[in-house]
């Protein structure tokens, strides 16, 4: 009987979720239903997405008509919709990205994240299957390789290393390509400078890191994995 009884209640025993605060390199944290500052628009516009690192990047719209819509845990912009930081994330090294999101419609040039007061700095859907990403130098593209597309939603991580970008989709690895050098600037979601490639769907979580590793990456996926 006391075998029994060590037997289950070992197998009671919980591993803590993953939370982006325990990582010392998270940069910023758009947390899913969490920070959302209502406008008190009749459609759930919203002004705001509280940063939930202690960065307090926080990204806001006071344009009514720029403003993107919250509802269950989802924001959804609608192609002239963004968020914007009056300060400035800047990756100058390693990085590490996660987004859960389901973008709509044809894809083209969807700024997922990007830089409205810097030129050619940008996180693009370039098309139902591509990422492109640029930090002032060259663009370079990335692509889902197992068949699926952004527009069946779910979530992607990108890393970049001091050699390679690599992406994740839905937590498998899809391809590497050459890293882009260069310092990646980002204080806007939904779009570019200057207001261009605005995204179109919904995005549910974006967390930011200025490293990356196997285990991060790991954590990532788990985490908006149960999303």
């Amino acid at each position: 009987m006391l075998s029994l009884k060590l037997g289950l209640s070992l197998n009671t025993i919980k591993t803590a979720a993953f939370s982006p605060s325990e990582e010392t390199s998270l940069e910023a944290w758009y947390q899913k239903g969490t920070g959302i500052v209502s406008s008190g628009g009749l459609a759930g516009e919203i002004s705001a997405w509280r940063d939930q690192s202690s960065n307090s990047i926080d990204m806001e719209q006071p344009s009514a008509t720029e403003q993107p819509i919250y509802s269950a845990g989802v924001v959804t912009f609608d192609g002239s919709d963004n968020l914007q930081s009056s300060s400035q994330i800047s990756l100058s090294g390693h990085y590490t990205i996660g987004v859960r999101l389901k973008p709509t419609g044809t894809v083209s040039n969807y700024a997922v994240l990007g830089d409205n007061t810097t030129a050619n700095q940008f996180i693009i859907l370039f098309d139902d299957d591509t990422i492109r990403i640029k930090s002032g130098g060259a663009v370079k593209g990335i692509s889902i390789t197992d068949g699926s597309e952004f527009t069946d939603g779910g979530y992607f991580v990108l890393t970049r290393d001091s050699s390679n970008f690599t992406l994740f989709w839905n937590g498998v690895q899809q391809s590497q390509v050459t890293a882009v050098a260069g310092t990646q600037l980002v204080d806007t979601i939904g779009g570019h400078y200057i207001d261009t490639k605005d995204y179109v769907g919904d995005i549910t979580e974006i967390q930011i890191y200025s490293s990356t590793s196997a285990a991060l990456t790991a954590n990532i996926n788990t985490r908006l994995g149960s999303l």
